[in-house]
């Protein structure tokens, strides 16, 4: 890039939050470009010209943008000034890492943004999932009161299962706990260091959690350790009369699994509470069938205070890389490699 040319940050999708901050806080480093490329192959055609002096990329998640799944051939095609993909999300699964990483680029995202709205969410579901809450409204909706409706189960002195006691898991954990007196588990790789500030206790395995756990929160980003990690073994080790609610990624989950589990005579769960899916935005409309089951359509992060929130650490992260200053929120795939020496 010539030394006189201003970098450039390209917008991937249309940008509905903290936009007035951005042009306000990074217009005055580097010229700020909305992508109008139709397709991957126009993409890479524009590099050479409506991109030209590429430095950071805006990614802003959208299954239909132009980009698709950026992977090994899309960043074979950047130019050596681009350097840094800031991601608008915590999970960043629509975004190849460690191909990144092999290209030289640093992939930001905005954990701690996103932890209260998605823990309000995974309280809700749980919530509505124990208490069969679903249904009952089901049953409004259609005049029936309480018909066919059996009683439900009471959320207090349960014990809570937390899959991924990461940020936004700790937030779900401590709020059971202070506000319905739930015990909390908990299963990471590993024990938090240092210890939460809320009374919790660390379970060895997954199998173990899942033998203790009244109710199941699932938490872990999606990657190809996790993909489809949650599924007829682990249904199986699960307390009878339990629940699962997943706020990380629809694919976690076996959903093939889970509708067996669903469907079994014996079935060991109480109740389900989703907000994620495999293959969104479609949902698998076997799950419309059960009565027991919560659907939400990924409304985690849909506020307008958390996308602010999430808009301003994406501004600070392209702040950062512009500047050529540390990152505060590269992805720990990434830090993972840097402290390897890799």
């Amino acid at each position: 890039m010539p030394d006189n040319a201003r970098p450039k940050v390209l917008l991937s999708g249309p940008l509905q939050y903290a936009k007035k901050e951005l042009y306000e806080q990074i217009g005055s480093i580097a010229d700020i470009v909305e992508l109008t490329s139709k397709s991957r192959q126009e993409f890479k055609s524009d590099l050479a010209t409506k991109y030209q002096n590429l430095s950071v990329i805006y990614h802003l998640h959208d299954p239909e943008d132009a980009l698709g799944q950026l992977d090994d051939e899309f960043f074979s095609w950047l130019p050596k000034s681009c350097k840094h993909i800031c991601h608008f999300g915590a999970g960043y699964d629509d975004v190849d890492v460690t191909a990144a990483y092999k290209h030289g680029i640093s992939v930001t995202h905005t954990p701690g943004a996103v932890d209260d709205a998605t823990a309000t969410t995974a309280v809700y579901l749980i919530l509505s999932a124990i208490r069969h809450f679903y249904h009952a409204e089901k049953n409004c909706r259609a005049g029936q009161w309480k018909k066919g409706l059996p009683l439900a189960r009471d959320p207090e002195g349960k014990t809570l299962g937390i899959v991924g006691m990461g940020g936004i898991g700790g937030v779900v954990a401590r709020r059971m706990q202070l506000g319905w007196g739930m015990k909390v588990v908990y299963y990471n790789r590993k024990p938090i260091e240092p210890k939460p500030d809320f009374e919790c206790e660390y379970m060895s395995s997954l199998e173990e959690l899942l033998k203790v756990s009244d109710v199941v929160s699932l938490h872990m980003p999606l990657n190809s350790q996790t993909a489809k990690s949650f599924s007829t073994a682990q249904f199986a080790a699960m307390k009878p009369s339990s629940v699962l609610v997943n706020t990380a990624r629809g694919g976690v989950i076996d959903e093939d699994a889970l509708l067996v589990a669903l469907r079994a005579k014996d079935s060991k769960l109480w109740g389900v509470g989703l907000d994620v899916f495999p293959n969104e935005p479609e949902i698998n409309p076997a799950l419309m069938e059960f009565d027991n089951v919560t659907l939400l359509p990924h409304m985690g992060t849909e506020t307008t205070d958390s996308r602010h929130k999430m808009g301003m650490v994406v501004i600070n992260n392209i702040s950062n890389a512009l500047k050529g200053e540390p990152l505060t929120n590269q992805v720990p795939e990434q830090k993972k490699l840097i402290s390897e020496g890799k």
